[in-house]
This record gives C-alpha cells, structure tokens and sequence, in this order.
C-alpha cells in the first residue's frame, strides 16, 4: 500500500512520535511505501525524526500545503490508498486529506470530545467527565472549571474541537489504545465496524526476563508532564502515609519537567520528603530510573488514554501503583502488575495505601514484577502491524461511499 502518515510532530516529542518512529520502518520493512505530512518543524533540525533521515521519504510540510496549490498537486499526484492519521491540529488540512483520501485516525487523545482535551472538571476537585461533547460543555466550562478564564479563548476552542468533532464521522476507521477509550468513542456515535481497540506497541521488547526481583527499599518513580492533572501533589503528600503503613523511609524521584515544577518542589519541602526532581529525561536515563526503582507511581487524575509508561516499567520488571483512572486500568491490574487506588475521588490515603500493598511483602513484590513483566510481553510491535495492516486495508480498499456526516449534541 502507499501510505501517508498524517501527524503534528516530525521531530521527537512523546509517545506518538516514539510511536511512529518503531512504527515507519517497519510499514517499510513489511512493503509498503510511506510518505509523511507533518505540523510542526523539529525544534532540533538535526535530531531524530519520525521518519529515518537516510529513507528520503516524500515529505510535506502542513504550512507548504496551505500556501501553495503546487505542494498540495504533489501530494495528490502521490495518490495514496490511504492516510494513516495521529491527529492534525489544521482542520483544513484534515479536511482536505479525508474529502480525498480514505483516512483511518489513531485518536491519542480527547481531541474532538472535549472542548479543553483533558476530559476533566477542576472544580470543586479534578475529577474525570463523562459528558458526551456538546453545546453543554461550553456552559459548564466556568462552573466547573474546565479551562481557563478567557471567554473568547473558550469560544474559539469549542469552535474548533466542534469541526473536529463533526469529521470523526468521515474517518473510515478510527483506533484507540485502551478500553476507556473505545467506550469514549462508542458514547459519540462511532459504530463497531469503524471502530478498532489496537494496543499501542512498545519499541523495545528485548528483554528475555525481567531483572532480578530486589528487595524492596522505598525507591519510589514517577515519569511525565508536571501538570496539575498528573496528580504529582497527591504522591509527594501520599509518601508520608505510606512511611508509616510501611515503617520504611521511601525516596521519590521525580522525572519531568512542566508548569507545576516549583510548586511541587516546595511541597516536597515542606512534606519532609526525600525528593530528587531531575527534569526531562531521554529513553536511555528513563530506563536506568526504572531498572534503580522499586515502584513506578502514575497518580493521574486525569483519564489517561492509555499510559503506554506502565508498560515500560513493566518491560523492566518494574510494577505500578496508581488510580483507576481511564485506560490505566487495562494494564495496571491488582495484585498481578501492581496495586490500584480508587479513582472516584482520587484520596492521598488511597494512593498511600496502593504504595504500601505493593511494597509490604517480598513475596508479593516479587510476583509483581513478574506479572508486569510477563503481561508487558502482550505489546509487540508485530502484533501491532498484523492487526494495523489489516485495518488499513480494509479502510483504503473499501466502498468509496461517502459516510453520513453526524451532529454533536
């Protein structure tokens, strides 16, 4: 098949562009040709990209397209049986590639179901929404504290997630990652036959075992954004409780870099935590961190559509502690590959109290780390193309029959 990967980042961001980066030679490997179209020019012109440098693939730059009818001619001259797409900022472009291209997205996020994209309400607490996208977002965005203050910013951003909304209904397929996700495109109208759960694949599954199972001394890990709804707050202030479920003094690390950095590191300080923050990390120090761990800590309190995290610690052999919050719970499973807390509220004891089951016993620590290891081994990158291959066909090769546009409500 040709392929156009659709995506917002050439260069290495997160976890799509990791993603396409294990993603794009192996779609080569396997035949096919690949072209890219892309949002956003790498910050380093000379770092890695989602599309290997010595390929020469045909390349399109989304701006390009805007301005001039001729990059645009090229593209269409490619003629691609299909577009593969992570989600484009540009609605016009987007537009463009579904009107003529049959175009499959890989929805990462809450992009054309909430007016914000983090699917949760800030007040009176952050908590989880489960609204289907509409009209009624905008008049509950103040109440409940959705975004921020600005009433015209508000305006535009419901404007703009609404037109994406109303083009969910021209993708002739549309795939998520976990669980919480599929029911979240099921409650917007997206029927089974276009729908498809395909599980994010790891890019390095190398691992013949998981490392020797350590006793446990308290080191604690977390990995991401510092933003509010990553609940960073909730573990700093749970690490005391769990001290003294535990009777062991416990480290946390903290890697990541965002808005909420200072904040968090004062609270550490005045918690009385032993707290290293070490910023951004790149894959090969994520992974020492975790290989040094005890325990990974995801405390979202956001729904997250998937946390492909986890399953990197779990490679590793590190299990989890952490909310049922959205599609966390398809791979952070209790008493298998870590311990849960509840979600609805999301507590400080719950959290603590998650920590210390997973940590209280060797023996249950140690069938821990093997669950998570053994249940890590589920997310190939080959099972992932078998089942990728043959929804893109399906979707390039299927009836040209336009699909029903469909209404928000």
């Amino acid at each position: 098949m040709k392929i156009v990967i659709a995506t917002q980042n050439r260069g290495i961001v997160g976890g799509v562009e990791t993603y396409l980066q294990s993603l794009v030679p192996a779609l080569m490997e396997s035949g096919h040709d690949i072209a890219l179209v892309y949002e956003h020019v790498p910050a380093d012109p000379a770092g890695p990209t989602v599309d290997p440098r010595d390929a020469r693939l045909p390349v399109w730059y989304v701006e390009e397209l805007k301005r001039s009818s001729g990059h645009l001619r090229e593209l269409m001259d490619w003629a691609p049986d299909v577009v593969y797409s992570q989600g484009l900022d540009s609605v016009e472009i987007n537009q463009n590639l579904q009107e003529n291209f049959p175009t499959v997205l890989y929805l990462h996020g809450y992009s054309a179901t909430c007016t914000t994209g983090r699917k949760c309400h800030a007040f009176p607490s952050i908590r989880t929404c489960t609204r289907k996208f509409g009209p009624a977002c905008l008049l509950l965005h103040y109440p409940r504290r959705c975004g921020g203050m600005n009433p015209l910013v508000a305006w535009k951003m419901f404007q703009t997630q609404s037109a994406r909304n109303a083009q969910l209904a021209h993708y002739r397929s549309i795939l998520v990652a976990s669980t919480h996700m599929y029911s979240e495109m099921q409650r917007h109208g997206i029927s089974a036959d276009r729908l498809h759960l395909l599980r994010l694949p790891l890019s390095d599954l190398s691992h013949a075992s998981p490392a020797t199972p350590r006793i446990p001394s308290g080191r604690l890990l977390f990995v991401g954004r510092l933003a509010d709804v990553k609940g960073v707050d909730f573990l700093i202030r749970a690490v005391p409780h769990a001290e003294k479920k535990l009777g062991l003094k416990l480290t946390l690390t903290i890697a990541g870099d965002g808005s909420e950095l200072p904040r968090l590191q004062q609270l550490a300080a005045r918690e009385g935590i032993a707290a290293e923050f070490t910023g951004w990390v790149d894959n090969s120090r994520r992974s020492e961190l975790m290989r040094r761990a005890d325990l990974l800590v995801v405390p979202s309190l956001w729904p997250e559509p998937f946390g492909l995290v986890g399953i990197e610690a779990g490679n590793l052999g590190l299990p989890a502690a952490g909310f049922a919050a959205g599609g966390i719970t398809d791979w952070l499973i209790p008493g298998s590959t870590g311990e849960i807390a509840p979600a609805d509220p999301p507590t400080v004891e719950g959290l603590a109290n998650a920590i210390a089951r997973a940590l209280a016993s060797q023996d249950h620590y140690s069938s821990l780390c093997r669950g998570a290891f053994e249940f890590s081994r589920r997310f190939t990158l080959e099972s992932h193309l078998a089942e990728l291959e043959a929804i893109l066909s399906a979707s390039a090769f299927a009836s040209k029959a336009l699909i029903t546009p469909g209404v928000a409500s």
